[in-house]
């Protein structure tokens, strides 16, 4: 296995959800479930779970809950100790309500005032951040909090491409931010802001609205709420992405069918900007597209950071960096994320090696 070391660059917040599939009337006051979430961090986890090195880097403030957190994912394996603890903001929240059937998920966001908002890009040592490690994992969450957040993105993107560091970054398009610039249109500053950022990326990840949200580039033919893709008119997409931004080497776009908020298609589709091939998983014995039907859904929060942990994952490990494979391990690695509850990916390698070879069947393992 090469020598790699992921950083994460990003907000993590406490996550508070009712147990099950209850609805926050139904348990409050009461009892909520506590657990650890965000975007980066999930990718840390994920990342290390599998057993490569990541590194985890915020802002947070210095105060128990925030120093469980950096225990819990220590843990894991992952690398926390250049976290900048602060006197100023708070740990970020966000509650989630677990869908069901026709009625879906929901969040709600209580983030204003948190660290990594408020911190200025030169609270940081990036230099010292990113020291001995050699791809750093952004997305579009974190600038859209805040003017500064999205100063520090952009501040820690320039910082690694000068150190040689790869970059990728997840589109990550959330409707309910980018709301820091009032009189201008989310979606319009949100493409604004990653036109500066996605540039420096060397892989580029999202689904199937982020390119349409952020940048204006659309698959035809596709309605995800009705559970249809046009499956080829994604690497239209993802040609438009790479000639757009020409670091790039690869575009990656989750596949995802809606059928219900139990039952989703899932798969993935990885461009060679390069050789301008599309590769796609899962595939059937003939070759041809067939996404795995997840219809027992557990908990689809931080599926997408999974794919992007499984993706990295396997483009740096080396043993899975041919396109074709290194797409099957991140499918089949975001599969399984929909079987466990909470934001990580608990699954190990050998795991998502066992549903690559076909190994479905759910079956106790003696």
């Amino acid at each position: 296995m090469n020598d790699f070391c992921v950083a994460g660059f990003g907000e993590v917040m406490l996550r508070l959800c009712p147990q099950g599939k209850k609805r926050f009337a139904q348990v409050l006051p009461g009892a909520l479930e506590a657990t650890f979430g965000g975007g980066e961090a999930n990718v840390c986890a994920s990342v290390a779970m599998l057993g490569g090195k990541s590194r985890y880097l915020t802002g947070l403030p210095d105060n128990p809950v925030a120093r469980a957190f950096a225990a819990q994912l220590a843990g894991m394996g992952s690398d926390v100790s250049r976290i900048l603890y602060s006197k100023q903001g708070r740990m970020g929240v966000y509650y989630a309500e677990h869908g069901s059937n026709m009625r879906g998920s929901n969040v709600v966001y209580d983030r204003e005032g948190s660290t990594i908002s408020l911190l200025p890009p030169e609270a940081y040592d990036f230099e010292a951040m990113l020291n001995e490690v050699t791809h750093l994992h952004l997305s579009g969450i974190t600038p859209s909090l805040t003017e500064n957040a999205y100063k520090s993105t952009l501040a820690i993107a320039e910082t690694a491409a000068k150190m040689g560091i790869t970059i990728s970054i997840d589109l990550n398009y959330r409707k309910k931010l980018w709301n820091w610039e009032p009189g201008t249109a989310k979606n319009e500053l949100a493409c604004r802001c990653m036109s500066k950022i996605v540039p420096l990326a060397d892989i580029i990840i999202g689904n199937e609205e982020d390119a349409s949200d952020v940048f204006g580039i659309h698959a035809a033919n596709t309605a995800i709420d009705k559970g249809e893709l046009n499956i080829d008119g994604y690497k239209e997409v993802a040609a438009k992405l790479s000639e757009k931004f020409p670091k790039a080497k690869f575009v990656a776009i989750t596949l995802r069918e809606s059928i219900s908020a139990d039952h989703n298609n899932w798969g993935g589709m990885l461009y060679d900007c390069k050789t301008k091939q599309a590769h796609f998983a899962p595939l059937d014995a003939d070759g041809n597209y067939a996404p795995y039907e997840i219809r027992d859904i557990v908990d689809r929060f931080g599926g997408g950071d999974s794919f992007c942990a499984g993706l990295l994952f396997a483009l740096l490990s080396g043993e899975y960096s041919d396109p074709a494979m290194a797409i099957r391990f991140a499918v089949a690695a975001s599969a399984l994320k929909h079987t466990i509850p909470g934001d990580y990916n608990y699954s190990s390698r050998s795991e998502v090696e066992s549903l690559m070879k076909g190994s479905a069947s759910g079956r106790v393992q003696r």
